[in-house]
């Protein structure tokens, strides 16, 4: 046996151990309270490759911004991302992304995202991260809870790019499994749950999925508004399909683009309508 420099363990790993030491787990937890007429944030938990950043000096008449950075550079099969977020009564918060999220390619162990929101009495939450790109193969199962108190105000924007078309890739096969609850005063008001197993590519290419488009994306606001409907349907030169309505005190806009690039200029021109007033700066880079 040779126990000089170099020398190997006897006992080999399990594989499986060696696969789930190299997975990336990451955990945030944080609040958002008014603090003497301001939205300041109340306490902050990290773990792991996630971590949360509040660039902006925050003024009595603007939202506290929180900016969500992957430290991993992505995600791979089997790890797993957990962020839960409480905005307490009356406080305001604007929430995106430090930049596109990757979602690489996995051998079979599946990555999984909890993301879960709580908005109090009077408050406000705008959840508006950076599109999502999924690789050939990639395999994600995503689950978003919402909790609104009955008078809480809430712009959701969540965006899924299948490969970049400037690079010539195609998600050819894969799996992914995004699952919405919103729930208003304890009240299911809004179940969304998407699935694409195996040949996506050739799904995405049905005329009643995508109609070979491969971006899309949805804006969820609550309460409904319809003049950010209206001012939407006027807006010329969109480069992508997209549908606005509004049922049952809410507002939803639905995209779908033949490209990553198509689908960011539509949402974003939609955002800055529903914002009234500029993006998060992360956006326009």
């Amino acid at each position: 046996m040779n126990r000089g420099w170099g020398a190997v363990s006897e006992q080999a790993v399990p594989p499986g151990e060696t696969f789930a030491a190299n997975r990336a787990v990451g955990k945030i937890r944080f609040g958002v309270g008014m603090r003497e007429g301001v939205s300041r944030r109340t306490h902050v938990f990290e773990e792991g490759s996630l971590r949360v950043r509040f660039p902006t000096a925050t003024t009595a008449d603007t939202d506290l911004e929180a900016v969500i950075i992957n430290t991993a550079g992505g995600i791979a099969g089997g790890d797993t991302a957990d962020v839960d977020i409480a905005v307490e009564d009356g406080a305001s918060l604007r929430v995106t992304t430090s930049s596109a999220e990757k979602v690489y390619r996995s051998a079979a162990t599946a990555a999984s995202m909890a993301v879960r929101l709580k908005v109090g009495r009077g408050a406000s939450l705008a959840w508006m991260p950076r599109e999502m790109i999924l690789f050939d193969r990639a395999r994600l199962d995503r689950t978003i809870d919402i909790d609104l108190a009955e008078d809480s105000r809430l712009l959701l924007a969540e965006a899924v790019v299948f490969g970049r078309s400037g690079m010539n890739e195609v998600v050819a096969e894969g799996w992914f499994s995004d699952r919405w609850r919103v729930r208003r005063a304890g009240k299911l008001v809004y179940a969304e749950t998407i699935r694409l197993d195996g040949a996506i590519a050739d799904t995405l290419r049905e005329p009643a999925v995508a109609k070979g488009g491969v971006a899309i994306a949805i804006i969820l606001l609550m309460p409904a508004d319809e003049a950010f409907v209206a001012a939407l349907r006027a807006c010329e030169g969109l480069r992508g399909e997209v549908g606005a309505s509004s049922w049952n005190g809410m507002t939803a806009v639905r995209f779908c683009a033949p490209d990553g690039e198509s689908l960011r200029y539509d949402l974003m021109t939609a955002l800055t309508v529903a914002l009234a007033g500029p993006l998060p700066p992360l956006w326009l880079n």
